[in-house]
């Protein structure tokens, strides 16, 4: 008996298994966030990005140091108005409080409250910053404070306050007239057009 032969005889009473066909089911993967922006686009779905409100900057800032006097004018600030700022002769008309935020609560209350202010007229305000002397970053709030300030279009002048009201720890914001203000001052000093009346 050959090969072939014995080996057929040692299968004869072998049974072939059934077969049993399995199924193979994809398993749908997710779609990565470009074939999402591009499903969206095919469907006219684009989206709009999300920006933030608050345009006041949280990268580096010029540093100052804790004791160091703020100050800043817009040009076309009168001189006369600078030194009543400076000297707190204005009223202060709101104030805010800033010892013990972070950077970016900072930032959000800072903005907030001087869009109040201009929305309700207020000329003169007072922040509280703090110095910062026993920070890891001596200052870091007051530096900020003073970036944010000049990048602010409705304040035109700051100064350090005096020492009732808080010293170098503190600024007073000048903000410009809002137009209804400036439609008062037009018809109470009488003047017409543009001609700013006295501050």
């Amino acid at each position: 008996m050959n090969e072939e032969e014995s080996f057929k005889d040692a299968m004869s009473d072998v049974a072939p298994l059934q077969q049993r066909r399995v199924r193979h089911e994809k398993v749908p993967q997710e779609a990565t966030t470009s074939q999402m922006e591009r499903r969206e686009a095919a469907l006219g779905n684009t989206r709009v990005p999300k920006v933030d409100p608050n345009y006041l900057s949280l990268g580096e800032v010029p540093q100052k140091r804790p004791r160091d006097i703020l100050e800043w004018k817009k040009d076309g600030v009168q001189h006369e108005v600078f030194k009543k700022l400076k000297s707190g002769r204005y009223p202060i008309e709101g104030s805010l409080d800033l010892h013990g935020c972070t950077v970016k609560e900072a930032r959000i209350e800072m903005l907030k409250f001087l869009n109040v202010a201009f929305v309700r007229g207020w000329r003169t305000v007072l922040i509280a910053h703090g110095r910062g002397e026993l920070s890891k970053t001596p200052a870091r709030i007051k530096s900020r404070v003073a970036h944010w300030l000049e990048q602010i279009p409705e304040v035109i002048a700051f100064h350090s306050a005096q020492n009732h009201h808080g010293g170098t720890g503190a600024v007073y914001a000048l903000l410009k007239k809002t137009p209804l203000k400036k439609d008062e001052n037009r018809e109470r000093y009488g003047l017409k057009g543009d001609s700013s009346p006295p501050a």
